[in-house]
């Protein structure tokens, strides 16, 4: 087996690997707006899908135009649907109701999902060397999240758990389901379409608090993390992540979800929150080690 990958490939790893480092941030602010309380669920992600709807249509202007049948755009609201609208409202709700080791937990089962949902829909096989880099990963970041974690001040509810379930399950669907639409267009095509469907669908929801909301309550450290989110966690990241999806398989770009609580991690040890043990460097260093046998490991057409 040729150990080397192609360029194609080390784009997708490096886009995959760029966007999940900026997720890795985006809790941490996530948690802060929610505990502010000033800006609901469903009007931050309606924000964000505003702000990220004008930068990727603004952006259409400078590249090159695609036609999209109408059969396209179904497709592309039915990946909004999964990719955008369930997990970011998912999210954002079951942090303000949910520890965060239990959230950490959950989301972990993200590939595993994910490399299911690929090899029912994608005939991606599921092979022991797969399997067993998954699982590798998997340990890695449970034993991180075990290192590092801290009393928990959000006692964990039920329906949290439920949220978290159903979000780790709709971006693996994503991630399985959607791949050939997501490689038929641009990545400015997609997401501007895509970003446009999720106004539509949170919307109806969403504008009564859009207009009656105070905004000039919100204090400034809070808008400079609702920045960060539609910048940084929302143009750019959702910018990189199909980029990752067209060239690397469903369930390699899901494991770079296991950056988060490295990234996590790095930021408590850096602010004096945490320490850095050999246990930790080990546990990093099982999560990398799990993604490079799957990327070695056999893909749907390969020999």
């Amino acid at each position: 087996m040729n150990i080397l990958i192609s360029k194609d490939q080390l784009i997708g790893h490096l886009a995959s690997f760029g966007a999940y480092a900026i997720f890795g941030l985006n809790i941490i602010f996530c948690k802060d707006i929610a505990n502010e309380g000033e800006l609901t669920p469903i009007v931050l992600f309606t924000l964000r899908a505003i702000c990220a709807t004008a930068m990727f249509w603004i952006a259409g202007f400078f590249t090159r135009k695609e036609h999209v049948p109408p059969i396209d755009l179904l497709k592309m609201c039915g990946a909004a649907t999964l990719g955008l609208v369930i997990p970011q409202l998912t999210f954002l709700t079951a942090i303000t109701m949910t520890a965060p080791i239990d959230l950490s937990v959950v989301q972990s089962m993200t590939p595993i999902m994910t490399m299911f949902v690929a090899a029912i829909f994608l005939k991606e096989p599921i092979t022991w060397k797969k399997a067993g880099g998954v699982a590798l990963s998997f340990a890695g970041v449970l034993w991180l999240i075990y290192q590092s974690s801290h009393a928990a001040v959000v006692q964990t509810r039920p329906l949290g758990i439920a949220l978290t379930i159903l979000n780790a399950l709709s971006f693996a669907l994503y991630l399985g389901i959607c791949r050939p639409i997501i490689s038929r267009y641009s990545v400015i095509t997609l997401m501007k379409w895509m970003f446009l469907f999720s106004i539509v669908v949170s919307l109806p929801f969403s504008w009564k608090g859009l207009l009656t909301m105070n905004y000039a309550d919100v204090p400034a450290d809070v808008w400079w993390e609702v920045g960060y989110l539609i910048v940084f966690a929302t143009f750019i990241a959702y910018f990189l992540i199909p980029i990752g999806q067209q060239r690397i398989r469903p369930t390699l770009v899901s494991m770079y979800g296991y950056l988060q609580p490295i990234i996590a991690a790095i930021v408590s040890i850096c602010l004096g929150m945490d320490k850095l043990t050999w246990m930790k460097v080990v546990a990093a260093l099982c999560v990398f080690a799990g993604v490079a046998i799957v990327n070695k490991s056999r893909a749907k057409q390969e020999g």
